[in-house]
């Protein structure tokens, strides 16, 4: 138990150093966005590759700090039921949850996403803009970085949840026990 306790922590850190890291990207969207506005309505230029640019950060952060989300318990899901449930049966529904359709679907992304990601790799694909960004692959890149880290932080909550079911969760963390939910205890 204490292996998966000690996966858990590592990828809940992984999770939060990324989720940390990339969202400054909003800042960046934010401040690339005010920019192309001021050109636009103030000197009447346009530069489309910086219009690509506010899409594209903001495209990258939120596929890239999905799995950070998860770690917050940030997605979206139906409280009617989960909020005032006991912590074995939010472990049950956790677990349940990650296996039928967390997991599988993170290995749909990646099996069709793949060759469509490799496909923009090759070509070295741009912006369809004429005067867009190039480097469109980088961006395609972040299908698979969504599915990975979405998919490592749903192990480790099937992880967690084992070891509430296991009533060992006092090996993890305060900050990563089902009681520290943001309130949902």
């Amino acid at each position: 138990m204490q292996v998966l306790a000690r996966f858990i922590r590592l990828i809940s850190g992984i999770n939060r150093i990324i989720g940390l890291t990339l969202s400054w990207l909003s800042l960046a969207c934010v401040v690339v966005c005010f920019t192309v506005v001021v050109q636009r309505y103030v000197f009447h230029v346009s530069v489309l590759w910086m219009q690509d640019l506010y899409v594209w950060l903001s495209g990258a952060m939120f596929t890239g700090v999905a799995g950070f989300a998860l770690l917050r318990q940030d997605h979206v899901r139906v409280d009617i039921f989960y909020r005032p449930a006991s912590t074995r049966w939010k472990a049950t529904a956790d677990l349940v949850g990650t296996v039928l359709f967390l997991l599988p679907f993170c290995g749909v992304v990646i099996v069709y996403g793949l060759p469509y990601v490799q496909r923009s790799w090759r070509l070295y694909e741009g912006s369809a803009n004429i005067g867009g960004m190039p480097g469109l692959f980088i961006l395609k890149s972040f299908i698979l970085v969504f599915a990975i880290v979405v998919g490592l932080q749903g192990l480790a909550m099937a992880a967690r949840s084992i070891l509430v079911l296991r009533d060992q969760e006092d090996l993890l963390p305060p900050a990563l026990r089902y009681e520290a939910e943001r309130g949902h205890g």
